[in-house]
């Protein structure tokens, strides 16, 4: 199990949304990605995402960013917004 819950959002002038389950797969598998630093991260739905504790959020964040400009999951103007829920926050899961 995962230590930290995590709400990933793409947000634009349109508004936000969450980011798709499918897209955040795509990011996780390492064969793909080639980073092992997030090899501590696991989709767990709609706009959320588990990781560890030693998962770099910021870096996290730009190499998803980058991630799904390039596989054109993020539409133009728009960026990605991460958000550490509180352990108290993490049961609703």
């Amino acid at each position: 199990m995962f230590v930290r819950k995590l709400q990933v959002r793409l947000s634009g002038p349109a508004g936000e949304r969450p980011c798709p389950l499918k897209a955040l797969d795509s990011f996780a598998m390492r064969s793909f990605t080639g980073e092992t630093r997030f090899d501590d991260t696991l989709p767990a739905g709609e706009g959320r995402l588990e990781a560890g504790a030693r998962v770099p959020l910021e870096a996290l964040r730009a190499a998803l960013e980058d991630w799904l400009r390039r596989k054109s999951y993020l539409q133009a103007g728009e960026t990605v917004r991460i958000e550490e829920e509180e352990a108290s926050d993490a049961g609703r899961y």
